[in-house]
């Protein structure tokens, strides 16, 4: 019989849907691969750290791992570990790693080995019940394949966490990030806003500077936050970057 706390983390919904989890916490997208998934992550990590909430992470798929003595190791989902100063398993943290830098699906064709989508809520359910928070990051953007018909959007969905969307800041991010809105949106996903990241040095083009506010006049989900190149990544930096950076109230009005 689950307690009070693993009782709201059941499943819910009606018939003829989904259903999904209640928990807090907050699944990071992006609106492309290298975008800066992981930073934006670990400074919404750092955020909530500073915020006073108990929190946990998860990057449930990585492609692309490093190996070392014939083991597979996930680079972002360590690095989420430290920067949220955790020492739950890597099995939790990031069930499944693959070596070759694709596509979930297209990587686990390639080792014969499927990811287990209900291993995926399983190893969520419990990071849930642990902390007060969970910080999911996505893998790439919402249409990627996880498997065959199953895409990150569906992932997000069901999880049931509200989405942070990070953004490029430059040419072109508008129609990506409206495109990346609109689809969450339509998905049922709960936006809590957007985030502009510089994974590279800015270059003060015109399109760096109007983005944030046409952004902000156009998206039906709000601008969070610019989030500046750091050259140096540690917890430190990032976390002073995090509170200069985003909207803490609108995270906090998540929790």
């Amino acid at each position: 019989r689950p307690d009070d706390r693993q009782a709201s983390l059941l499943w819910q919904g009606g018939r003829g849907r989904e259903r999904r989890m209640t928990a807090k916490g907050f699944f990071i997208t992006g609106t492309d691969t290298g975008v800066g998934k992981t930073i934006v992550a670990g400074a919404v990590v750092k955020a909530l750290k500073f915020l006073g909430v108990k929190t946990g992470v998860m990057k449930p798929v990585e492609t692309g791992c490093s190996r070392e003595g014939g083991k597979l190791f996930p680079n972002d989902g360590l690095f989420l570990r430290r920067i949220a100063d955790i020492d739950d398993p890597v099995a939790l943290v990031t069930p499944y790693c693959f070596e070759s830098p694709l596509s979930p699906m297209a990587a686990a064709e390639i080792d014969a080995s499927p990811v287990g989508v209900e291993e995926i809520k399983k190893a969520f359910r419990t990071m849930a019940a642990k902390y007060d928070a969970v910080v999911v990051e996505g893998i790439g953007g919402l249409m990627v394949p996880i498997s065959k018909d199953y895409y990150v959007a569906e992932l997000a969905a069901e999880i049931g966490l509200p989405l942070i969307i990070v953004a490029r800041p430059g040419l072109g991010t508008i129609n990506q990030t409206m495109l990346t809105l609109d689809h969450a949106l339509k998905a049922g996903i709960d936006v809590a806003g957007i985030v502009i990241n510089y994974s590279s040095p800015p270059e003060h083009t015109l399109a760096e500077k109007t983005n944030p506010g046409v952004l902000s006049r156009i998206a039906s989900a709000p601008l969070i936050g610019t989030f500046p190149y750091l050259k140096e990544l540690s917890g430190d930096t990032i976390g002073d970057a995090a509170c200069d950076a985003l909207d803490l109230e609108t995270l906090k009005a998540y929790l």
